[in-house]
């Protein structure tokens, strides 16, 4: 069954990939009212979507997704119709940390989503045309060796708190439709990478340090296998999978772009090289192995025919284009940058919201 938004709950818009979704829909769909949920973390930045930010039909709200009065407030003032739920906690390395946090953002938040919209959009035991989209990881599936990919009906098998904690947060909607009938989706989505990723992922924080000359730490020797997406790409998926996906359906969402992460590191910094006007190979000098991070997963692939043959999605990007994109991007966006690098980007916060 098709779904048709009026009104749209964006949790954690100000994020990476929250924001690229915004800066597609909202210029796109004008009769459709947005409002961005977000905290404004340490990866929550406005500047991302300062090209919007005077929209008629945008709103933003700053706030935490697990502050029960804040959601129902506005679930009962807004009367959303869809909530496209990015808002968590994403870092493994944090999550090893300070893995409460993850299960604070992550579980709690997710639950009290869910339980504003049940509350709010079920009428005599029953829901109108609402849809409530979970954008999940395929880090909850754990690891594959040499072989396979993830699929749709992958069993779950996570290895870090993050993993554990989104999975736990899939388990929560699924039991919501199960359970209320609450109409929903979930997508679950291989690595991003593209404009106005946070720089301490993997892809900005290689070519930021490939450029200033800085070693390039890489864990243990390289060889592990991830999927790469561009964020745009999968934006288009979500947009996509929100409106014309199955109530109750998963999506697998890959770049079909599996790459040793050493290669990516390698391919970033040739990219490097030829953007600055080096001589290729300088880069790769800088590259130093540091000790590999615990339960660290060996090798993560998307199948994606579910969502290419049911709904007709296909990737923009090859990844050889779209990385060339993201350092051109990155290299030509120094404010940006360095606002995010030395924290200034919090006074245009404070400035804002206070």
């Amino acid at each position: 069954m098709s779904h048709s938004p009026t009104s749209i709950l964006v949790t954690g818009g100000a994020g990476f990939i929250g924001s690229n979704f915004l800066l597609r829909v909202v210029p796109h769909y004008p009769d459709v009212a947005f409002v961005n949920l977000d905290l404004l973390t340490y990866a929550g930045n406005l500047l991302n979507l300062k090209a919007i930010e005077d929209a008629e039909n945008y709103t933003f709200v700053r706030g935490d997704i697990a502050d029960g009065g804040l959601v129902n407030r506005l679930y009962d003032e807004r009367r959303f119709s869809t909530v496209v739920h990015f808002a968590a906690e994403s870092h493994v390395d944090r999550s090893i940390m300070d893995p409460l946090a993850f299960v604070r953002t992550n579980v709690v938040g997710t639950a009290t989503l869910l339980d504003a919209a049940r509350k709010t959009w079920m009428n005599d035991g029953s829901f109108g045309d609402v849809r409530f989209y979970h954008v999940s990881t395929d880090e909850v599936f754990g690891e594959l060796d040499d072989t396979g990919e993830f699929s749709e009906s992958t069993p779950y098998d996570p290895h870090s708190p993050y993993s554990a904690s989104k999975a736990g947060s899939d388990h929560l909607v699924r039991a919501y439709h199960d359970t209320y009938g609450l109409p929903i989706v979930i997508s679950n989505c291989s690595n991003n990478y593209g404009p106005f990723q946070f720089p301490e992922k993997l892809v900005p924080l290689m070519i930021v340090k490939a450029a200033a000359g800085e070693p390039l730490p890489v864990y243990g020797k390289g060889a592990n296998v991830r999927d790469w997406l561009h964020v745009e790409d999968h934006v288009d998926a979500i947009d996509l999978i929100l409106r014309n996906g199955r109530d109750g359906g998963t999506y697998c969402v890959g770049g079909r772009a599996e790459m040793k992460n050493l290669a990516v590191v390698e391919t970033i910094c040739d990219l490097v090289d030829e953007a600055l006007e080096r001589e290729v190979g300088t880069a790769r000098k800088q590259i130093a192995f540091v000790a590999d991070r615990p339960g660290h997963d060996f090798r993560y692939a998307i199948d994606p025919s579910k969502l290419e043959s049911e709904l007709g999605w296909r990737q923009a990007h090859t990844f050889e284009q779209g990385m060339r994109e993201t350092v051109q991007w990155y290299l030509s966006n120094r404010e940006w940058l360095d606002a995010v690098m030395d924290g200034s980007y919090r006074e245009y916060l404070a400035e804002q919201y206070g």
